[in-house]
């Protein structure tokens, strides 16, 4: 719940700040030299680069907890074994080790969203980002039928 009230409220900032952006883009046109109309074409690049990224982001998000939520209730979810140092952070190792299952469950079954699901999780664990990314995009294409690129 903390996480997608953070996500809500950042989102509804960058928002906002496209918002005064693209209003600031617009004055530079409507001023009508050629140097403030480049400008301000310029400056209106901007704030759609940022609300697609957000809506990509937006739209990538609800994909997972969708994924998660279908998983939570055919019992699926990944357990919590990882060992943590005193300070609360994952241990290498034990992500590691998980990471090394993971995988190869996976490499056992490529079609499976679940595996791929799973993968992700183990991914972020290991603090590896993109690839848990990716491996996210994966099992979100396989769930939905589409056509994975490899």
């Amino acid at each position: 719940m903390r996480a997608k009230l953070s996500y809500a409220i950042t989102a509804a900032v960058l928002v906002v700040y496209f918002v005064l952006v693209g209003s600031r883009g617009v004055m530079l046109i409507q001023s009508g030299t050629v140097l403030t109309v480049t400008f301000g074409v310029a400056v209106l690049i901007l704030p759609v680069i940022g609300l697609w990224f957000l809506w990509k982001n937006t739209q990538f998000v609800r994909k997972a907890n969708a994924l998660a939520a279908a998983l939570d209730a055919e019992g699926g979810l990944p357990v919590d074994e990882l060992k943590r140092t005193p300070s609360g952070r994952i241990d290498r190792d034990s992500a590691d080790e998980v990471f090394a299952r993971r995988k190869a469950e996976t490499e056992a079954s490529p079609e499976d969203w679940r595996s791929w699901f799973r993968l992700a999780v183990a991914y972020h664990d290991a603090r590896d980002t993109p690839r848990a990314r990716k491996a996210m995009q994966r099992a979100i294409a396989l769930h939905e039928g589409r056509p994975v690129e490899v």
